[in-house]
C-alpha cells in the first residue's frame, strides 16, 4: 500500500486547514478502526441521512452517542462479566470508538437501536441566510410607473 505525504499541503495552503486536517485523519482512521463495527452511510431523502451500524450484543447503556461540532463519536463499551470458558468465540463483543466527520450544517436528529443495528439519522439544515433566494425582476416601465404614482 502506498502512502500519501500531506506535508507540503500545510506549508502550501492557507485557509483549508479543515480540508486538510479531515483527508489526513480519513487516513489514519482506516488503519486504527480496524473495520468494527461494520457501518452503512446512506441518503434517505434529499439533505437526510441515516448511518447504520451493527453492534449486536450491546444495549443502550453500552453505547453513547456524542455530537460535537462537525465530529461525531460512537463508542461502545462492554460491562465486564464474569470470565467464561469458550469453546469458540465468533461473536465480536470488543470495545469500540467510531469517528465521523460531519459537513457544515449537519446535525444529529435521532438514534435508535432495534434487533442489533444502531440506527442514527442526520439531516442537514442550511440557514436562512445560505439558501437560495427568488429574486423579483422589475422592467423601467413598472418602475417608472410607480414613481409617477407618488407624484399623484
Amino acid at each position: 500500500m502506498r502512502t500519501l505525504d500531506l506535508t507540503p499541503l500545510f506549508r502550501s495552503s492557507v485557509g483549508f486547514d479543515h480540508l486538510v486536517n479531515l483527508l489526513d485523519s480519513a487516513m489514519r482512521s482506516d488503519k486504527t478502526y480496524g473495520g468494527y463495527p461494520p457501518y452503512n452511510i446512506e441518503l434517505t431523502d434529499e439533505d437526510k441521512y441515516r448511518i447504520t451500524m451493527a453492534v449486536a450484543g450491546f444495549t443502550e447503556d453500552e453505547i453513547s452517542i456524542v455530537s460535537e461540532r462537525n465530529n461525531l463519536t460512537v463508542t461502545g463499551k462492554k460491562a465486564t462479566e464474569e470470565e467464561k470458558k469458550y469453546l469458540h468465540q465468533g461473536i465480536a463483543a470488543r470495545n469500540f470508538e467510531r469517528k465521523f466527520q460531519l459537513a457544515d450544517y449537519v446535525k444529529v436528529v435521532s438514534a435508535s437501536l432495534e434487533n442489533g443495528l444502531l440506527h442514527i439519522d442526520l439531516e442537514r439544515e442550511l440557514p436562512e441566510a445560505m439558501k437560495p433566494r427568488k429574486i423579483a425582476i422589475s422592467s423601467e416601465k413598472s418602475g417608472k410607473l410607480l414613481e409617477s404614482e407618488k407624484a399623484d
